[in-house]
């Protein structure tokens, strides 16, 4: 009897553990062909953006640049976001570049100074959160039957109770593959159009693949294990 009590409490933790672990917890259903596919049937695709200095500009291209901003968000006819994440700059991989480099160098002068040249970056990369990178980033939506604003405006409580509630199933994931099928056309054309509107105010903007979709995510979710796995690379 007891160990039928035993038996029962373990594979009722392990319920739970599945119920709350980070997959069932994400709202991503999976990724493909440089989209996100939502567990609430929305599409998203990333757009990476190469920021530009405004106080490297006199104040009449200042006043252009500000415009053009307003024209481009008031053209837009679906809601977007624009993440911008500050991370510290990695001189890891740098630095085993410069180290592999000394290793072959000959030159008792040059080697001196690349070595006191690694120390100096060592130094710096041993101060985390020193030198910082932002990022930017514009998530484009995509629901079907127009639905993007309803969707993205609904509450958190109600979207959490979602993700809890998904439980995916064949019928489910067949479902989403015919709308990704549907909706990626549309998708890729406001991203072109995004990119466009960008261009024009000479900001830089590109596609983030699969890879790099992934790698962003986890670096958002599980930043810790994702720099000990990119150390051990």
């Amino acid at each position: 009897m007891l160990l039928n009590l035993w038996d029962q409490n373990k594979i009722q933790k392990k319920k739970q553990e599945n119920l709350f672990n980070t997959e069932t917890m994400l709202s991503v259903s999976e990724i493909r062909n440089d989209i996100i596919i939502m567990k609430d049937w929305g599409l998203r695709s990333i757009l990476r953006i190469n920021g530009i200095n405004l106080d490297l500009k006199n104040g009449d291209e200042q006043q252009i640049v500000l415009e053009q901003y307003k024209k481009f968000l008031n053209w837009l006819e679906y809601p977007i976001q624009i993440l911008v994440r500050n991370t510290f700059l990695d001189l890891s991989n740098y630095l085993t570049y410069i180290n592999n480099n000394l290793q072959d160098t000959e030159n008792p002068v040059l080697k001196k100074q690349g070595e006191a040249y690694y120390r100096f970056l060592q130094n710096i990369d041993m101060q985390q959160w020193l030198i910082f990178n932002k990022e930017f980033y514009i998530i484009v939506p995509y629901y079907e039957w127009e639905q993007d604003k309803g969707q993205i405006q609904r509450s958190r409580w109600g979207k959490l109770l979602d993700v809890l509630n998904a439980k995916d199933t064949v019928e489910k994931i067949v479902s989403r593959y015919r709308v990704f099928l549907k909706g990626k056309n549309s998708l890729d054309t406001r991203i072109n159009l995004i990119v466009d509107g960008l261009n024009g105010m000479g900001i830089g903007a590109e596609r983030v693949n699969t890879s790099d979709i992934i790698s962003l995510l986890f670096r958002c979710y599980n930043p810790l294990l994702h720099s000990s796995q990119a150390t051990l690379k």
